[in-house]
């Protein structure tokens, strides 16, 4: 189907260009939001790769999926927001050591909604790298060769990133459940 639009785009029907926004727009926020953290950088990410893409299309040259194409744009977009954001010394992202390492059971006793809030604030304290393979391989079960695919890593490095960002994912999750029970 996407061929077709892309056809249809190319061929100046720039009315069919909204068929790339109303199905790709939700997969793309998610990606940039597990880059920059941030949901006003994550639209403006958004934004740009939807330009981005209609300014290159013609220059799509089939050799993947439109969808892994269009994953690589908002990726790089995302990561360039991170390098612009750190020039400016406006962004940071460290994570900063708990004074708990375990917190045995952290999610448990907590409800479906509060868990999954927890999980997206811990998703915002890890590395961007980290937070984007995690979501792509556990919330969009994407295999790890797709994930290389559309990052442009090598497998071997998602899997390296995947298990790191486990770890930081736990240690995330420990330091937001810490603060919780400091103010109880």
């Amino acid at each position: 189907m996407d061929n077709l639009y892309i056809q249809k785009v190319l061929n100046g029907d720039t009315e069919g260009f909204r068929y790339f926004i109303s199905n790709y727009k939700d997969l793309a926020f998610s990606v940039a939001i597990s880059v920059v953290k941030d949901e006003f950088w994550a639209e403006e990410v958004v934004q740009e790769s939807f330009i981005k893409v209609f300014q290159k299309l013609k220059t799509f040259k089939g050799h993947s999926s439109f969808k892994t194409w269009f994953y690589r744009i908002v990726i790089n977009e995302a990561f360039q927001r991170i390098r612009e954001e750190k020039k400016q010394h406006i962004y940071q992202n460290e994570l900063q050591e708990t004074e708990l390492d375990s917190v045995e059971g952290s999610l448990n006793g907590l409800t479906p909604e509060e868990q999954t809030l927890v999980v997206q604030e811990a998703l915002k304290l890890i590395p961007p790298k980290e937070s984007l393979v995690l979501r792509l391989f556990y919330l969009e079960d994407q295999p790890s060769k797709t994930i290389a695919d559309e990052t442009g890593w090598t497998e071997a490095n998602v899997r390296v990133i995947l298990h790191r960002g486990r770890k930081n994912m736990l240690a995330a999750v420990n330091q937001l459940m810490l603060k919780e029970l400091k103010t109880i």
